[in-house]
């Protein structure tokens, strides 16, 4: 099996870069905006998902290179977004099975949350 070293870096650089973004932009909402909502998330989850959605369409009209995707889509975005896949993915499955695209998002949605539950009372566990 080949490794394209070059794709691995771009997804690494875009990756940092966007989860630094993520950081800054939460980060500063917080101080700007101070309220019990996790403001900042949802805003770089929809910039993102916005995004991902828009390079898709972009990069399947347009000749652009292996590197310049997986640097921006799976790289930037994805560590930018906590959301932004998922949302293309189930967006793409409402366009060829509306069933899957429900069990995507629910078991993506639902099965998170129980997995954080799980994770938690099972972290509360070794804990005692």
């Amino acid at each position: 099996m080949f490794i394209n070293w070059q794709i691995v870096f771009a997804v690494g650089l875009g990756g940092a870069l966007g989860s630094i973004l993520r950081y800054f932009a939460v980060y500063y909402q917080v101080k700007i905006y101070p309220i019990d909502f996790p403001l900042g998330i949802l805003i770089v989850n929809l910039i993102g998902s916005f995004l991902i959605g828009f390079f898709y369409l972009y990069f399947t009209s347009f000749i652009v290179s292996d590197n310049l995707k997986y640097l921006l889509i799976t790289g930037f975005l994805g560590g930018l977004t906590t959301f932004s896949t998922f949302s293309l993915d189930s967006y793409l499955l409402l366009n060829s099975s509306l069933t899957f695209a429900i069990l995507n998002i629910c078991l993506n949605l639902f099965g998170s949350i129980l997995a954080v539950f799980i994770g938690i009372k099972l972290a509360q566990i070794f804990i005692k």
